[in-house]
């Protein structure tokens, strides 16, 4: 399959803060990218560098086809940039933000246009509505439609469920695999570990360097992880406790049980050892992603310290 994206060696830096890292990242056509990681570490800067926002430091490489310096105006044209907050006109209505959004790229069609959009994505019937007046999830839909309206052949979303409710993120889960299949490629940044399972493929960048790449089963079984969940009356509350022992790199409280990871076993155990005792029962379980995304949040160090 053909690379949507293809670059390598990018780095950014803000005064003397390196933001961005000799990131390398390939995407191949009509696929979806999670990419994950800390707050600060470099998502928006990378997502800004790859639609032609933001000129990088060094580096090379192509999106769509085009180069990333030489023509950034080739993919400007043919990218959807949804930002982390809602950016349209708050004065104006949804079918308003849509006409506008149209004109600024210069659409034949426009009133089909914005017609096929209302309706692809159940806004029709609010179509009057103010944009400041709805609600997140109607917003970020309406930003979808923005977005998405000039039929771009790449989709970069930065976090955007953020605030919405559960039944909304999986309408948009849902629009965002149909585009897929339509043969849109998508790179998002998200917080949420079920969206990044929803995901074909995930990329995790910590503190501007990228450190993990692949199917979430493949970075779960990459990650040399060992978990054991811990199950019996007050062992929640023992989290903190476990946390501090030698052998684990993480413990927390799920619900009434706790779930203790590491990645050498002989220390994990030794670590649970004086836990191992009415009434605490312990079983060995498959890490989740959520337990990797911790993982490597400990192992990285912050480059603003």
């Amino acid at each position: 399959m053909s690379l949507a994206i293809d670059v390598r060696g990018l780095n950014k830096s803000f005064g003397d803060k390196h933001v961005v890292q000799d990131v390398a990242l390939q995407l191949e056509t009509g696929r979806i990218c999670g990419f994950l990681g800390p707050n600060g570490s470099g998502k928006t800067t990378t997502l800004r560098m790859l639609c032609g926002l933001l000129t990088p430091d060094s580096g090379e490489g192509a999106a769509l086809g085009f180069d990333l310096r030489k023509e950034a105006g080739e993919i400007k044209q043919r990218t959807g940039y949804m930002t982390q907050r809602f950016s349209l006109y708050e004065d104006l209505t949804i079918a308003e933000n849509l006409e506008f959004t149209a004109r600024v790229h210069g659409l034949d069609r426009r009133r089909e246009r914005v017609a096929e959009a209302l309706q692809r994505l159940g806004l029709y019937e609010r179509r009057g509505q103010l944009a400041g007046a709805l609600s997140g999830g109607w917003k970020q839909r309406l930003a979808l439609a923005s977005a998405t309206l000039h039929q771009p052949q790449l989709l970069l979303l930065d976090e955007p469920t953020a605030g919405v409710d559960p039944k909304a993120r999986r309408t948009f889960w849902d629009e965002i695999h149909a585009l897929s299949g339509q043969g849109l490629t998508v790179l998002v940044s998200t917080h949420y570990m079920d969206e990044a399972e929803r995901c074909h493929e995930i990329a995790y960048i910590s503190y501007g360097r990228l450190i993990a790449r692949g199917t979430a089963e493949e970075v779960v079984a990459g990650s040399g992880l060992i978990t054991f969940r811990g199950e019996g009356a007050g062992i929640d509350r023992l989290a903190s406790e476990i946390a501090e022992k030698p052998g684990v790199e993480a413990a927390a409280p799920f619900g009434a049980a706790v779930q203790a990871s590491g990645t050498d076993r002989a220390a994990l155990e030794a670590a649970l050892a004086p836990y191992r005792r009415p009434p605490f029962r312990w079983t060995e379980v498959a890490p989740t992603l959520e337990d990797v995304f911790i993982q490597l949040m400990g192992r990285s160090r912050d480059n603003f310290r």
